[in-house]
Protein backbone atom coordinates (compact mmCIF):
# COMPACT_ATOMS: atom_id res chain seq x y z
CA UNK A 1 0.00 0.00 0.00
CA UNK A 2 2.68 2.48 0.58
CA UNK A 3 4.24 2.23 -2.86
CA UNK A 4 1.05 2.31 -4.35
CA UNK A 5 0.02 5.65 -2.47
CA UNK A 6 3.09 6.99 -3.13
CA UNK A 7 3.04 6.52 -6.82
CA UNK A 8 -0.25 7.91 -7.34
CA UNK A 9 0.20 11.20 -4.92
CA UNK A 10 4.02 11.77 -7.04
CA UNK A 11 1.71 13.51 -9.61
CA UNK A 12 1.05 16.67 -7.49
CA UNK A 13 3.18 16.80 -4.85
CA UNK A 14 6.87 16.24 -4.19
CA UNK A 15 8.31 12.63 -3.09
CA UNK A 16 9.45 13.95 -0.31
CA UNK A 17 6.81 15.40 1.46
CA UNK A 18 4.90 12.12 1.02
CA UNK A 19 7.48 9.80 2.33
CA UNK A 20 5.29 9.67 5.99
CA UNK A 21 1.79 10.50 4.59
CA UNK A 22 1.41 6.35 3.59
CA UNK A 23 1.99 4.78 6.79
CA UNK A 24 0.29 7.23 8.96
CA UNK A 25 -2.94 6.71 6.40
CA UNK A 26 -2.45 3.10 6.57
CA UNK A 27 -2.13 3.02 10.22
CA UNK A 28 -5.19 5.40 10.78
CA UNK A 29 -7.39 2.53 8.65
CA UNK A 30 -5.84 -0.65 10.04
CA UNK A 31 -6.57 0.66 13.45
CA UNK A 32 -10.30 2.35 13.25
CA UNK A 33 -12.72 0.39 14.74
CA UNK A 34 -14.72 -0.09 11.47
CA UNK A 35 -11.94 0.73 8.43
CA UNK A 36 -13.40 2.75 5.45
CA UNK A 37 -12.86 1.32 1.63
CA UNK A 38 -13.84 3.91 -1.15
CA UNK A 39 -15.14 3.00 -4.55
CA UNK A 40 -14.89 5.25 -7.47
CA UNK A 41 -17.45 5.48 -10.00
CA UNK A 42 -17.60 7.17 -13.32
CA UNK A 43 -20.65 7.19 -15.51
CA UNK A 44 -22.19 9.47 -18.24
CA UNK A 45 -25.17 11.36 -16.33
CA UNK A 46 -25.42 14.00 -18.98
CA UNK A 47 -24.71 14.24 -22.77
CA UNK A 48 -25.84 12.00 -25.02
CA UNK A 49 -24.78 8.66 -23.56
CA UNK A 50 -26.90 9.97 -20.62
CA UNK A 51 -29.61 7.16 -21.56
CA UNK A 52 -26.87 4.53 -20.26
CA UNK A 53 -27.00 5.98 -16.50
CA UNK A 54 -30.41 6.74 -16.66
CA UNK A 55 -30.88 4.35 -13.70
CA UNK A 56 -27.81 5.54 -11.44
CA UNK A 57 -29.89 7.39 -8.96
CA UNK A 58 -31.65 3.86 -7.90
CA UNK A 59 -28.64 1.72 -8.21
CA UNK A 60 -26.64 3.77 -6.51
CA UNK A 61 -29.32 4.91 -3.51
CA UNK A 62 -30.26 0.98 -2.61
CA UNK A 63 -26.24 -0.29 -3.04
CA UNK A 64 -25.81 2.40 -0.83
CA UNK A 65 -28.44 1.31 1.48
CA UNK A 66 -26.95 -2.54 1.53
CA UNK A 67 -22.94 -1.04 2.11
CA UNK A 68 -24.38 1.01 5.32
CA UNK A 69 -24.33 -2.55 7.07
CA UNK A 70 -20.69 -2.74 5.82
CA UNK A 71 -18.77 -5.56 3.94
CA UNK A 72 -17.13 -8.72 5.98
CA UNK A 73 -13.71 -9.21 5.42
CA UNK A 74 -11.01 -11.38 7.53
CA UNK A 75 -13.30 -11.10 10.71
CA UNK A 76 -13.31 -7.67 10.18
CA UNK A 77 -16.27 -5.37 9.01
CA UNK A 78 -15.28 -2.74 6.23
CA UNK A 79 -17.45 0.51 5.60
CA UNK A 80 -17.79 0.88 1.74
CA UNK A 81 -18.43 4.61 0.52
CA UNK A 82 -19.15 4.94 -3.41
CA UNK A 83 -17.89 8.83 -4.91
CA UNK A 84 -19.55 9.18 -8.18
CA UNK A 85 -18.33 11.03 -10.93
CA UNK A 86 -20.43 12.36 -14.43
CA UNK A 87 -18.24 11.49 -17.60
CA UNK A 88 -20.61 13.94 -19.28
CA UNK A 89 -20.34 11.41 -22.54
CA UNK A 90 -16.72 12.85 -23.04
CA UNK A 91 -13.67 10.56 -23.16
CA UNK A 92 -11.58 13.67 -21.84
CA UNK A 93 -13.89 14.36 -19.06
CA UNK A 94 -13.69 10.54 -17.84
CA UNK A 95 -10.32 10.67 -17.57
CA UNK A 96 -10.25 13.91 -15.50
CA UNK A 97 -12.33 12.58 -13.34
CA UNK A 98 -11.05 9.39 -12.76
CA UNK A 99 -7.99 11.18 -11.78
CA UNK A 100 -9.45 13.25 -9.36
CA UNK A 101 -10.74 10.52 -7.67
CA UNK A 102 -7.74 7.96 -7.57
CA UNK A 103 -5.17 11.23 -6.45
CA UNK A 104 -7.60 13.32 -4.73
CA UNK A 105 -10.10 11.26 -3.31
CA UNK A 106 -7.48 8.31 -3.16
CA UNK A 107 -10.51 5.35 -3.92
CA UNK A 108 -9.07 1.99 -3.32
CA UNK A 109 -11.45 0.67 -6.41
CA UNK A 110 -12.69 2.14 -8.85
CA UNK A 111 -15.37 1.04 -11.60
CA UNK A 112 -17.04 2.29 -14.56
CA UNK A 113 -19.39 1.85 -17.28
CA UNK A 114 -21.14 2.64 -20.82
CA UNK A 115 -19.65 2.71 -23.79
CA UNK A 116 -15.57 3.02 -24.79
CA UNK A 117 -16.32 6.20 -24.22
CA UNK A 118 -15.95 6.31 -20.76
CA UNK A 119 -14.74 2.71 -19.93
CA UNK A 120 -11.66 3.52 -21.35
CA UNK A 121 -10.08 6.13 -20.32
CA UNK A 122 -11.11 5.17 -16.97
CA UNK A 123 -9.50 2.21 -17.29
CA UNK A 124 -6.16 3.46 -18.59
CA UNK A 125 -5.95 5.81 -15.03
CA UNK A 126 -6.57 3.28 -13.39
CA UNK A 127 -3.65 0.97 -15.49
CA UNK A 128 -1.14 4.15 -14.61
CA UNK A 129 -1.91 4.33 -11.07
CA UNK A 130 -2.09 0.51 -10.56
CA UNK A 131 -5.40 1.18 -9.22
CA UNK A 132 -8.03 -1.79 -9.08
CA UNK A 133 -10.79 -1.13 -11.52
CA UNK A 134 -13.67 -3.52 -12.75
CA UNK A 135 -15.42 -2.24 -16.18
CA UNK A 136 -18.78 -3.32 -18.09
CA UNK A 137 -21.35 -1.60 -21.02
CA UNK A 138 -19.06 -2.18 -23.36
CA UNK A 139 -18.65 -5.03 -26.17
CA UNK A 140 -14.80 -6.53 -25.05
CA UNK A 141 -13.04 -5.29 -28.36
CA UNK A 142 -12.99 -1.73 -27.90
CA UNK A 143 -12.45 -2.20 -24.74
CA UNK A 144 -9.52 -4.30 -24.84
CA UNK A 145 -8.04 -3.66 -28.24
CA UNK A 146 -8.74 0.28 -28.17
CA UNK A 147 -6.62 0.31 -25.70
CA UNK A 148 -3.98 -1.35 -26.86
CA UNK A 149 -4.60 -5.04 -25.32
CA UNK A 150 -2.36 -7.67 -26.49
CA UNK A 151 -4.01 -11.15 -25.84
CA UNK A 152 -1.20 -12.79 -24.37
CA UNK A 153 -0.22 -10.22 -21.76
CA UNK A 154 -3.40 -7.91 -20.79
CA UNK A 155 -3.48 -5.45 -18.42
CA UNK A 156 -2.23 -5.72 -14.79
CA UNK A 157 -5.13 -3.50 -12.73
CA UNK A 158 -7.89 -3.25 -14.99
CA UNK A 159 -11.07 -5.86 -15.83
CA UNK A 160 -14.02 -5.87 -17.67
CA UNK A 161 -17.25 -8.13 -18.05
CA UNK A 162 -19.59 -7.99 -21.09
CA UNK A 163 -20.71 -9.58 -23.89
CA UNK A 164 -18.25 -9.23 -27.58
CA UNK A 165 -18.46 -8.23 -31.24
CA UNK A 166 -18.50 -11.85 -32.07
CA UNK A 167 -21.85 -12.50 -29.65
CA UNK A 168 -23.97 -9.62 -30.92
CA UNK A 169 -23.36 -10.29 -34.58
CA UNK A 170 -24.45 -14.34 -33.64
CA UNK A 171 -27.70 -12.44 -32.13
CA UNK A 172 -28.09 -9.98 -35.05
CA UNK A 173 -27.82 -13.49 -37.40
CA UNK A 174 -29.91 -15.19 -35.94
CA UNK A 175 -32.44 -12.20 -35.80
CA UNK A 176 -32.18 -12.42 -39.78
CA UNK A 177 -32.12 -15.98 -40.92
CA UNK A 178 -34.97 -16.79 -41.97
CA UNK A 179 -36.50 -13.56 -41.73
CA UNK A 180 -37.74 -13.32 -45.25
CA UNK A 181 -35.19 -10.65 -46.47
CA UNK A 182 -32.54 -10.10 -49.23
CA UNK A 183 -29.11 -10.48 -47.51
CA UNK A 184 -28.14 -6.70 -48.60
CA UNK A 185 -26.68 -5.38 -45.58
CA UNK A 186 -26.61 -1.28 -44.47
CA UNK A 187 -24.09 -0.77 -42.24
CA UNK A 188 -23.62 2.57 -39.94
CA UNK A 189 -20.20 3.25 -38.13
CA UNK A 190 -19.53 6.31 -36.39
CA UNK A 191 -15.65 7.85 -36.32
CA UNK A 192 -15.56 6.69 -32.50
CA UNK A 193 -13.94 3.73 -30.87
CA UNK A 194 -17.45 1.57 -30.98
CA UNK A 195 -17.94 2.62 -34.46
CA UNK A 196 -14.33 1.41 -35.52
CA UNK A 197 -14.52 -1.56 -34.24
CA UNK A 198 -17.84 -2.65 -35.40
CA UNK A 199 -16.49 -1.98 -38.83
CA UNK A 200 -13.14 -3.38 -38.58
CA UNK A 201 -12.62 -5.34 -41.59
CA UNK A 202 -11.03 -8.12 -40.05
CA UNK A 203 -12.46 -7.82 -36.19
CA UNK A 204 -15.78 -6.17 -36.54
CA UNK A 205 -18.57 -7.19 -38.79
CA UNK A 206 -17.78 -7.38 -42.61
CA UNK A 207 -15.68 -10.92 -42.54
CA UNK A 208 -18.60 -12.59 -40.46
CA UNK A 209 -21.54 -10.86 -42.52
CA UNK A 210 -19.94 -12.06 -45.54
CA UNK A 211 -19.23 -15.94 -44.43
CA UNK A 212 -22.92 -16.05 -43.60
CA UNK A 213 -24.05 -15.12 -47.37
CA UNK A 214 -24.46 -11.42 -46.63
CA UNK A 215 -23.52 -8.53 -48.40
CA UNK A 216 -22.29 -5.44 -46.50
CA UNK A 217 -22.82 -2.04 -48.10
CA UNK A 218 -20.25 0.40 -45.47
CA UNK A 219 -19.60 4.16 -46.93
CA UNK A 220 -17.20 4.91 -44.66
CA UNK A 221 -17.18 6.46 -41.01
CA UNK A 222 -19.17 9.34 -40.38
CA UNK A 223 -18.73 11.78 -37.94
CA UNK A 224 -20.84 11.42 -34.23
CA UNK A 225 -23.43 14.35 -33.88
CA UNK A 226 -23.69 14.41 -37.97
CA UNK A 227 -26.46 16.12 -39.39
CA UNK A 228 -26.83 14.97 -42.73
CA UNK A 229 -27.07 10.94 -44.03
CA UNK A 230 -28.21 11.76 -47.51
CA UNK A 231 -24.87 10.30 -48.57
CA UNK A 232 -25.49 7.17 -47.09
CA UNK A 233 -28.66 6.75 -47.81
CA UNK A 234 -28.38 6.74 -51.72
CA UNK A 235 -25.49 4.49 -51.07
CA UNK A 236 -27.96 2.03 -49.17
CA UNK A 237 -30.28 2.52 -51.62
CA UNK A 238 -28.42 2.12 -54.70
CA UNK A 239 -27.14 -1.20 -53.71
CA UNK A 240 -30.94 -2.56 -52.65
CA UNK A 241 -30.25 -3.33 -48.72
CA UNK A 242 -33.48 -4.53 -46.92
CA UNK A 243 -31.53 -4.52 -43.33
CA UNK A 244 -29.87 -1.79 -41.49
CA UNK A 245 -27.50 -2.29 -38.61
CA UNK A 246 -24.59 -0.66 -37.26
CA UNK A 247 -23.78 1.39 -33.38
CA UNK A 248 -24.93 4.84 -33.48
CA UNK A 249 -25.39 6.98 -30.72
CA UNK A 250 -29.29 8.14 -30.06
CA UNK A 251 -29.47 11.60 -31.83
CA UNK A 252 -27.54 10.01 -34.83
CA UNK A 253 -30.06 7.79 -35.40
CA UNK A 254 -32.76 9.78 -35.05
CA UNK A 255 -31.23 11.91 -37.47
CA UNK A 256 -30.70 9.22 -40.14
CA UNK A 257 -34.05 7.67 -39.47
CA UNK A 258 -36.18 10.79 -40.36
CA UNK A 259 -34.16 11.66 -43.37
CA UNK A 260 -34.53 7.86 -44.15
CA UNK A 261 -38.48 8.42 -44.41
CA UNK A 262 -37.69 11.96 -46.38
CA UNK A 263 -35.88 10.05 -48.68
CA UNK A 264 -38.33 6.76 -49.32
CA UNK A 265 -35.54 4.45 -48.20
CA UNK A 266 -37.45 1.74 -46.86
CA UNK A 267 -35.60 -1.31 -45.21
CA UNK A 268 -37.37 -4.29 -43.69
CA UNK A 269 -35.49 -4.78 -40.78
CA UNK A 270 -33.32 -2.32 -38.95
CA UNK A 271 -31.03 -3.52 -35.77
CA UNK A 272 -29.00 -1.10 -34.67
CA UNK A 273 -26.39 -1.36 -31.38
CA UNK A 274 -26.34 1.24 -28.49
CA UNK A 275 -29.15 4.26 -30.07
CA UNK A 276 -32.15 1.42 -29.81
CA UNK A 277 -31.41 0.04 -26.18
CA UNK A 278 -33.56 2.85 -24.29
CA UNK A 279 -37.52 3.10 -23.73
CA UNK A 280 -37.21 6.64 -24.07
CA UNK A 281 -35.25 6.93 -27.69
CA UNK A 282 -37.97 4.66 -29.17
CA UNK A 283 -41.09 6.74 -27.43
CA UNK A 284 -38.86 9.72 -29.03
CA UNK A 285 -39.43 8.03 -32.35
CA UNK A 286 -43.43 7.97 -31.71
CA UNK A 287 -45.16 5.01 -34.51
CA UNK A 288 -41.33 5.09 -36.55
CA UNK A 289 -39.72 3.28 -33.12
CA UNK A 290 -42.05 -0.06 -33.63
CA UNK A 291 -40.12 -2.78 -34.74
CA UNK A 292 -37.01 -1.75 -34.73
CA UNK A 293 -34.09 -4.07 -33.08
CA UNK A 294 -31.33 -4.39 -31.20
CA UNK A 295 -28.93 -6.64 -29.11
CA UNK A 296 -30.90 -7.39 -25.54
CA UNK A 297 -27.74 -7.53 -23.00
CA UNK A 298 -30.71 -7.76 -20.05
CA UNK A 299 -34.36 -7.99 -19.35
CA UNK A 300 -36.52 -8.74 -16.48
CA UNK A 301 -37.22 -12.19 -18.24
CA UNK A 302 -33.32 -13.20 -17.67
CA UNK A 303 -32.98 -16.00 -15.52
CA UNK A 304 -30.44 -14.41 -13.03
CA UNK A 305 -30.50 -13.44 -9.53
CA UNK A 306 -28.21 -10.84 -7.61
CA UNK A 307 -25.62 -12.12 -5.39
CA UNK A 308 -25.66 -9.32 -3.14
CA UNK A 309 -29.57 -8.93 -2.50
CA UNK A 310 -30.98 -12.05 -3.44
CA UNK A 311 -33.69 -10.46 -6.04
CA UNK A 312 -34.57 -11.93 -9.62
CA UNK A 313 -34.28 -9.72 -12.88
CA UNK A 314 -37.88 -8.87 -12.76
CA UNK A 315 -37.67 -7.52 -9.46
CA UNK A 316 -34.94 -5.31 -10.06
CA UNK A 317 -36.44 -4.65 -13.07
CA UNK A 318 -39.82 -3.82 -11.50
CA UNK A 319 -38.40 -2.28 -8.79
CA UNK A 320 -37.19 0.77 -10.65
CA UNK A 321 -40.14 1.26 -12.33
CA UNK A 322 -42.05 1.42 -9.16
CA UNK A 323 -39.29 3.76 -7.56
CA UNK A 324 -39.22 5.82 -10.64
CA UNK A 325 -42.37 5.76 -12.82
CA UNK A 326 -40.12 4.72 -15.48
CA UNK A 327 -39.82 1.51 -17.54
CA UNK A 328 -36.51 -0.74 -16.64
CA UNK A 329 -33.58 0.07 -19.47
CA UNK A 330 -30.96 -2.74 -19.93
CA UNK A 331 -27.86 -1.22 -18.19
CA UNK A 332 -29.51 -1.32 -14.74
CA UNK A 333 -28.67 -4.77 -14.78
CA UNK A 334 -25.17 -4.37 -15.22
CA UNK A 335 -24.72 -1.50 -13.11
CA UNK A 336 -26.27 -3.38 -10.22
CA UNK A 337 -23.82 -6.27 -11.13
CA UNK A 338 -20.68 -3.93 -11.07
CA UNK A 339 -21.11 -3.59 -7.22
CA UNK A 340 -21.56 -7.46 -6.81
CA UNK A 341 -18.43 -8.03 -7.98
CA UNK A 342 -17.28 -5.22 -5.78
CA UNK A 343 -18.77 -6.87 -2.73
CA UNK A 344 -17.21 -10.36 -4.04
CA UNK A 345 -13.64 -8.94 -4.43
CA UNK A 346 -14.11 -7.20 -1.21
CA UNK A 347 -15.33 -10.13 1.33
CA UNK A 348 -12.44 -12.23 -0.56
CA UNK A 349 -9.58 -9.68 -0.64
CA UNK A 350 -6.92 -11.47 1.71
CA UNK A 351 -5.05 -7.79 2.40
CA UNK A 352 -7.54 -4.80 1.59
CA UNK A 353 -4.44 -2.28 2.57
CA UNK A 354 -2.60 -4.00 -0.53
CA UNK A 355 -3.75 -3.07 -4.00
CA UNK A 356 -2.03 -5.90 -5.76
CA UNK A 357 -4.19 -8.10 -2.99
CA UNK A 358 -7.38 -6.55 -4.43
CA UNK A 359 -6.48 -7.26 -7.89
CA UNK A 360 -5.59 -10.57 -7.40
CA UNK A 361 -8.86 -11.33 -5.69
CA UNK A 362 -10.53 -9.32 -8.90
CA UNK A 363 -9.04 -11.97 -11.22
CA UNK A 364 -9.30 -14.74 -9.21
CA UNK A 365 -13.55 -14.03 -9.43
CA UNK A 366 -16.08 -17.11 -9.67
CA UNK A 367 -19.23 -15.47 -9.09
CA UNK A 368 -23.21 -15.75 -10.53
CA UNK A 369 -24.53 -12.08 -10.41
CA UNK A 370 -28.22 -10.79 -12.01
CA UNK A 371 -26.74 -10.49 -16.11
CA UNK A 372 -25.07 -14.30 -15.41
CA UNK A 373 -21.84 -15.73 -14.28
CA UNK A 374 -18.48 -13.37 -13.97
CA UNK A 375 -15.18 -15.06 -14.12
CA UNK A 376 -11.88 -13.80 -15.45
CA UNK A 377 -10.09 -17.18 -15.53
CA UNK A 378 -12.10 -18.50 -18.78
CA UNK A 379 -11.56 -15.52 -21.57
CA UNK A 380 -11.67 -14.67 -24.16
CA UNK A 381 -8.55 -12.97 -23.45
CA UNK A 382 -6.86 -11.94 -19.54
CA UNK A 383 -8.88 -9.41 -18.15
CA UNK A 384 -12.22 -10.05 -19.49
CA UNK A 385 -15.52 -12.00 -18.73
CA UNK A 386 -18.35 -12.60 -21.13
CA UNK A 387 -21.93 -12.27 -20.53
CA UNK A 388 -24.61 -13.42 -22.23
CA UNK A 389 -26.39 -11.94 -25.44
CA UNK A 390 -30.02 -12.40 -27.10
CA UNK A 391 -31.71 -10.24 -29.21
CA UNK A 392 -35.09 -8.25 -29.28
CA UNK A 393 -37.30 -5.83 -31.17
CA UNK A 394 -39.74 -2.93 -29.55
CA UNK A 395 -43.11 -4.06 -30.54
CA UNK A 396 -46.66 -2.22 -29.68
CA UNK A 397 -48.03 -3.48 -26.51
CA UNK A 398 -51.30 -2.38 -25.41
CA UNK A 399 -50.85 1.56 -25.54
CA UNK A 400 -46.59 1.64 -25.56
CA UNK A 401 -44.59 -0.69 -26.89
CA UNK A 402 -42.09 -3.47 -25.19
CA UNK A 403 -38.62 -4.98 -25.77
CA UNK A 404 -39.66 -8.43 -26.92
CA UNK A 405 -36.11 -11.09 -26.98
CA UNK A 406 -37.31 -12.41 -30.72
CA UNK A 407 -34.14 -15.00 -30.89
CA UNK A 408 -32.30 -16.96 -27.97
CA UNK A 409 -30.31 -18.84 -30.09
CA UNK A 410 -26.78 -17.65 -28.78
CA UNK A 411 -27.90 -17.82 -25.45
CA UNK A 412 -30.76 -20.61 -25.03
CA UNK A 413 -31.18 -20.22 -21.26
CA UNK A 414 -32.99 -16.95 -21.87
CA UNK A 415 -36.84 -17.12 -23.05
CA UNK A 416 -37.75 -16.03 -25.86
CA UNK A 417 -40.57 -13.70 -25.46
CA UNK A 418 -41.69 -12.93 -29.05
CA UNK A 419 -41.63 -13.48 -33.07
CA UNK A 420 -39.74 -10.99 -35.30
CA UNK A 421 -41.73 -9.00 -37.14
CA UNK A 422 -40.94 -6.86 -40.31
CA UNK A 423 -40.77 -3.23 -41.03
CA UNK A 424 -43.72 -1.73 -43.12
Amino acid sequence: MKTILTSRRSFMVGATALLAAPAILTRTRAYAATPKLKVGHVSPRTGPLAGFAEADDYILSAISKRFAEGIENNGKRWQVEIISKDSQSNPNRAAEVASELILKEEVDIIVAASTPDTVNPVSDQAEVNQVPCVTTDCPWQPYFFGRGGKPDKGFESTYHFFWGLEDVIAAFLAMWDGAGTGKSVAGLFPNDADGNAWGDPALGLPKPLAAAGYTLTDPGRYQPMSDDFTNQINAFKKAGCEIVTGNMIPPDFGTFWSQAAQQGFKPKIVTIGKALLFPSVIKGLGTRGIGLSSEVWWSPSHPFKSSLTGISSADLAGGYTKETGRPWTQPIGFKHALFEVVANVVSRTQDLEDHPAIVKAIAETDMKTIVGPVNWSKGPVKNVSKTPLVAGQWQKEGDGVALKIVTNKPAPEIPVTGQLQLLG
